[in-house]
């Protein structure tokens, strides 16, 4: 059991399983969803060290978030969000983290046990969960319905398993058979009895929005304390998606301009409007009403207009931007906190 030690000041580690799963000195993956205020940092750096393999936690915050819930001095960093990142340029890794806005998923080994199974030629990707992501679906009802029937214990509230019909609207939209519904619409279904479910499906139209999990993923972050929530989940099988745009500048410019307006869903977004015929912009697939969501693979969250001006004048001759529609944002924005969009990148 464990006991809070303010010494310490962990006040949520991650749990593993076991330290040492096949006596040769090798400890089981740890995994932290760290959580931030837009004016804080995650109270860590990442190196890249010579002599020293990986992508290494350092320099953790004392009373920081990092600290708080558990990562150590030397720690190898193995997932960033699901996506495994050992293998990755360690200036991409750092800007994946910087991307995913206040909120990050890490699966990380301690550094003994990193350089152990470097030398015993391990494949670290092997060690990790193939799949650890919840996923959302947007399913669209036909004249049968929504090719889904819910499941609940008797007396219970919040708790439904899903049976899906073979080549139904749910199983087209990507709904796995024998999933647990975490959210409708947006909407956590912790609290609902099945009365109620059933009603808010039947308020929604011709079309719902679902987080689900498999029994394995609901058992992963069960088992580690940690909440599933839509920004963690795999949305490739979602309608809409958010799309990369690499500008490489003209005689004539980029051929777009960047204004600052009110968002749909609320707040202040930073909108793409003017878009030249012919010049870089449009030949990049850029849309009058996208919004801007990264500058060259660094989010955006919490800058003013001119500091992302200054960003995309920054590289004198071109410019990546993240972007999503009108239609994808005001989606996005409807199941789950704005700020964690780019989680799901």
């Amino acid at each position: 059991k464990f006991e809070f030690n303010p010494k310490v000041g962990i006040d949520n580690p991650a749990l593993t399983l076991t330290e040492d799963t096949d006596g040769e000195g090798v400890g089981e993956p740890r995994f932290y969803l760290l959580t931030k205020e837009s004016t804080e940092t995650f109270g860590f750096c990442l190196h890249e060290e010579l002599g020293c393999q990986g992508h290494v936690i350092r320099q953790i915050e004392l009373g920081g978030v990092a600290q708080r819930r558990g990562l150590q001095d030397g720690d190898r960093l193995l997932q960033v969000n699901g996506h495994f990142v050992d293998h990755m340029d360690h200036l991409r890794v750092v800007q994946k983290i910087k991307a995913s806005g206040n909120q990050v998923l890490l699966a990380v080994l301690d550094g003994d046990s990193y350089e152990t199974a470097k030398s015993l030629g391990r494949d670290l990707s092997q060690m990790l969960p193939e799949d650890i992501r919840p996923r959302l679906c947007h399913v669209t009802r036909d004249k049968s319905g929504f090719g889904f029937s819910v499941s609940c214990p008797e007396g219970t509230k919040g708790t439904f398993q899903l049976s899906v019909l073979q080549d139904g609207p749910a199983d087209r939209a990507g709904v796995p058979p024998g999933c647990w519904l975490l959210e409708l619409n947006g909407d956590s279904v912790k609290g609902y009895s099945h009365t109620q479910l059933t009603r808010k499906l039947k308020q929604s139209g011709s079309k719902v929005t679902l987080l689900v999990a498999s029994s394995a993923v609901e058992e992963f972050y069960r088992l580690r304390g940690l909440r599933v929530t839509a920004a963690l989940a795999d949305t490739s099988r979602l309608p809409f998606k958010v799309r990369e745009l690499h500008l490489v500048k003209g005689p004539a410019g980029y051929g777009f301009l960047l204004k600052e307006d009110d968002c749909s869903s609320g707040g202040v977004g930073q909108f793409l409007w003017d878009v030249d015929a012919g010049l870089p912009a449009e030949q990049a697939g850029m849309r009058e009403g996208d919004r801007v969501l990264a500058v060259n693979g660094e989010s955006i969250e919490g800058l003013d207009h001119e500091q992302i001006v200054h960003r995309i004048r920054a590289r004198e001759d071109q410019v990546t931007l993240l972007v999503i529609d009108p239609a994808g944002d005001q989606f996005y924005h409807s199941v789950g906190p704005g700020d964690t969009l780019l989680l799901w990148l």
